[in-house]
């Protein structure tokens, strides 16, 4: 699912996917997202780059994050 060696950034690739569920409805608005931790288990990727990833599905206004509680799916416009 994930192509370390293509020429999309790996992030880009896991916000992609993620991006991807939350318009499925997999990951529905106002819940949690997975955590860090659970990006890097799934997609075998390293911290930095999960970060990077939902920092990206933020970028892109697609969740948002509540300090000290977690990034939940923005609501759909």
């Amino acid at each position: 699912m994930i192509d370390p060696d293509g020429p999309v950034p790996v992030y880009q690739q896991v916000a992609d996917v993620l991006a991807g569920r939350i318009a499925k409805g997999d990951l529905v608005p106002h819940r949690p997202i997975p955590s860090e931790a659970a990006i890097v288990q799934e997609f075998g990727v390293a911290r930095g780059t999960a970060r990077r990833a939902v920092a990206l599905l933020r970028d892109r206004g697609l969740v948002y994050t509540v300090p000290q509680r977690g990034t939940y799916v923005g609501q759909p416009e």
